[in-house]
């Protein structure tokens, strides 16, 4: 990839942007060192691996990627048998932890059944050194101090040491305290000089104490003396330092041994600690500008939705479909530079820079982008004072070079092509450029201003004109890319917006020649069609959304009739049965005293009689009616025609016959619902001249029959969630008492994400995995309170 078009499409300034999200200086210098590929594996490869991340900073938020150092300097000088110092042994220490915390955090994400292959392939070479980190540990603080207990010799060494410096301030005290120090030192404070403790002493008073100048003020008054009374215990506590550094070395080259026995592991803790901070650093920047991976080929496809320029802030920047390779493979942006053209090439050019170097692209979900072998740029005013080039020349060098190196893995960006000379001369140069580089089968973004290069996308198959929308009202850019219509100039509109007399605007157009003028007017024609087509297309967004919302008030109405309908006949079954029962209980009570009357001779009841009480009794049982539906089964058969008048017994409804489905049902239309009825469920009421009948509205689409299971396999996290939300308002609103989701086992985001949000549904009774014959945890199912 050429270093002058990734400095054109600003590709550093995108690198020092993903520099910011960098935990260490390792990572830092693989950002610096980032460049696109051009093998689609491998490019594919670094899409994943920042996909991985981006899914662990979406599910924890964070990632332990504290305490990393550069090492590999240390690393080397233990390896030849240097000595390393308290501060580089705790870099080491510290860099161990962390790969230790980092291979952790990893294995922890696998066990929750999340598929990270890139990632755990990168930590399961990290070997865990838990041995050298607590050697180091045990010797070392964290800001590079050599512990006490490192050694029991350094312990005691230190030990004694302050023992001998609480004997030397406390003499040194006593003589600061007395009643002649006063007069004699310059202040009434114990210092030290060169190692040694001292006191400071006016200038006359210098044989007073005796011992040795170490130093004095600068005017000369003070003198910094060490009296020679305790010159001894100076000279011992000195003794007592040499040992502990002796010690303290000891230490330091005993640790910088263990060191040199893991360089190997070392290094590659280096080299995947790198690694995993570059691929995270990608993925917060990936998620700073709110993009997405994009799906990547090597046909030369680019499908942008809603791209946006990663370097515009997002409060600014204007979102477009941009789309080249599959119909066509060169675009034509006309139109008057009034801003915008050169900010698609820049957006489309950026992306794949981004994509190939394996960053996440800020477009919507579904974009897809292509590598090139190359990508060539001329864009922008390169006139070169130094080499005395105009700013034609400049970009005539440039697209030299361009068209000798162009091959059909090329994506070429042209901004105004041909400018700079004669119009006429450089509109036919831009043609003839364009011919050229379509031959190769390079795909071709250019700009340009001339009006002759309108009729190029129309001559020429596989090229297609767009334009850049542009409010005449506001007298602004819009910065929409309309792909299919040529730009136009809006110089006469612009003019008289502004003020300019109507006469020389006339004058103006006559002066125009009439096969311009007919250009301009199919370009008006286009844009005025195309606003018509966005306006009915709202239209019918309109109209369906309000059927989607009738289709679903009438869906839960049938459903409260349906569950009001159930309630009602257990509650008559219920009533019924208790009637039963009572009379069946009066029935044995009247027995029992018919028989105790027999018994005690009170009345002569023969068996017989009793029996026949009995049955009479039963016979009093109160009897439920028979149903609507029965009763239309006992009607004589009709031979129903279409038009007749019927009742939908089931439904209590009267309907019209349209036509028979087949030998036992009819369909029928009751209101503005159309449906199918049994013809047992059919009623008779009346004869009607056969005329067709036409619903008021006509629901069609996947939603008319809400099925029993929702599929999300394949699908992204975020238009699962919104597929399940609505699934799950529709299985309500039929009435359903359980449904299943099927997610799939796969990461386990997905379906954790499912799930979270089915707890926290108002309506939802309770979730679990499906059963073995169901699915197992591949699948949830949901049953509705």
């Amino acid at each position: 990839m050429q270093q002058r078009v990734l400095k054109v499409l600003e590709f550093d300034k995108i690198k020092e942007q993903v520099l910011e999200h960098a935990s260490s200086s390792l990572g830092s210098t693989l950002v610096q060192e980032l460049m696109p590929s051009t093998n689609l594996e491998e490019v594919v490869k670094r899409q994943e691996e920042t996909d991985e991340a981006s899914n662990i900073l979406r599910l924890k938020g964070n990632v332990p990627l504290g305490g990393i150092f550069d090492i590999r300097q240390h690393i080397k000088r233990a390896e030849i048998g240097g000595m390393l110092s308290p501060h580089e042994l705790m870099q080491i220490s510290s860099t161990i932890h962390a790969s230790r915390m980092i291979r952790k955090f990893v294995e922890d994400l696998i066990e929750e059944e999340i598929q990270l292959p890139h990632l755990s392939e990168l930590t399961n070479k990290i070997v865990v050194l838990a041995e050298l980190e607590e050697a180091i540990r045990n010797a070392v603080d964290d800001n590079g101090a050599v512990l006490d207990s490192a050694s029991e010799v350094l312990r005691s060494l230190r030990n004694q040491l302050r023992a001998k410096e609480g004997r030397v301030r406390e003499r040194l005290e006593s003589m600061i305290r007395s009643s002649n120090a006063q007069k004699m030192l310059s202040d009434a404070i114990v210092t030290i000089r060169n190692d040694r403790f001292v006191i400071p002493v006016k200038q006359e008073y210098r044989g007073h104490y005796g011992g040795i100048i170490h130093d004095q003020s600068s005017s000369g008054q003070t003198l910094f003396i060490e009296p020679q009374s305790i010159v001894q215990l100076n000279n011992e506590l000195q003794e007592i330092r040499v040992k502990e550094q002796q010690e303290i070395e000891r230490i330091l080259i005993e640790l910088s041994g263990l060191v040199a026995g893991y360089t190997n592991e070392l290094r590659t803790i280096v080299y995947v600690l790198a690694q995993v901070d570059f691929m995270f650093a990608k993925a917060r920047y990936g998620k700073k500008i709110k993009a997405s991976k994009p799906k990547m080929n090597d046909e030369g496809r680019i499908s942008l939705v809603k791209a946006r320029h990663p370097l515009i802030p997002t409060n600014v920047v204007v979102a477009n479909d941009i789309y080249l390779g599959k119909d066509f493979s060169t675009i034509v942006i006309t139109g008057p530079n009034t801003g915008g053209k050169t900010v698609t090439l820049k957006t489309v050019g950026l992306c794949t820079l981004m994509a190939q170097a394996g960053l996440q692209i800020p477009a919507l979900d579904g974009s897809e982008m292509a590598v090139f072998g190359s990508v060539f740029a001329d864009i922008g005013d390169e006139q070169s004072i130094e080499q005395s080039l105009s700013t034609f020349s400049s970009h005539m060098v440039n697209i030299v070079d361009i068209l000798n190196e162009v091959d059909f893995q090329s994506l070429v960006l042209f901004d105004e092509l041909g400018a700079g000379t004669d119009p006429q001369e450089g509109a036919a140069l831009a043609i003839s450029i364009l011919d050229e580089v379509y031959k190769t089968g390079a795909r071709v973004i250019a700009t340009t201003h001339y009006p002759e290069l309108k009729a190029y996308g129309y001559n020429r198959e596989g090229v297609i004109n767009a334009s850049v929308e542009f409010d005449v009202e506001t007298l602004s850019p819009t910065y929409k890319l309309l792909i299919g219509v040529p730009g136009r100039s809006n110089a006469f509109e612009i003019s008289k917006r502004l003020g300019l007399k109507e006469s020389v605007i006339e004058t103006a157009r006559s002066h125009v020649s009439a096969d311009t003028n007919q250009v301009e007017s199919m370009i008006a024609a286009l844009e005025e069609n195309r606003r018509q087509a966005e306006r009915e297309r709202e239209e019918a967004h309109s109209l369906m959304r309000d059927a989607e919302k009738l289709h679903a008030d009438l869906q839960k109405q049938m459903a409260e009739y349906y569950n009001r309908k159930e309630t009602l006949d257990e509650k008559a079954k219920e009533k019924a049965q208790q009637i039963v029962e009572k009379a069946k209980a009066e029935a044995e009570e009247i027995i029992r005293d018919l028989r105790k009357m027999q018994f005690e001779k009170h009345a002569e009841v023969k068996e017989h009689e009793l029996i026949e009480a009995k049955r009479r009794l039963e016979e009093a049982v109160p009897k439920t009616k028979q149903s609507k539906k029965a009763a239309a089964t006992a009607n004589k058969k009709h031979n129903f025609k279409p038009g007749d008048e019927v009742k939908v017994l089931s439904f209590g409804q009267n309907g019209q016959l349209i036509k028979r489905s087949s030998e036992t049902e009819w369909h029928v239309q009751i209101g503005i619902l159309k449906m199918k009825v049994e013809e047992k469920d059919l009623q008779f009421i009346k004869s009607e001249k056969v005329k067709e009948t036409k619903p008021l509205a006509t629901i069609k689409g996947k939603d008319f029959h809400v099925n029993l299971e929702l599929d999300l396999r394949g699908e992204r996290f975020e238009d699962a969630l919104v597929r399940v939300e609505k699934y799950i308002d529709d299985a309500l609103l039929a009435g359903y008492p359980r449904v299943s989701i099927i997610h799939g086992k796969g990461t386990g985001a997905l379906r954790q994400g499912v799930q979270e949000y089915l707890r926290n549904h108002r309506s939802v009774k309770k979730i679990r995995f499906g059963d073995a014959g169901e699915g197992g945890t591949g699948v949830t199912v949901v049953e509705f309170k």
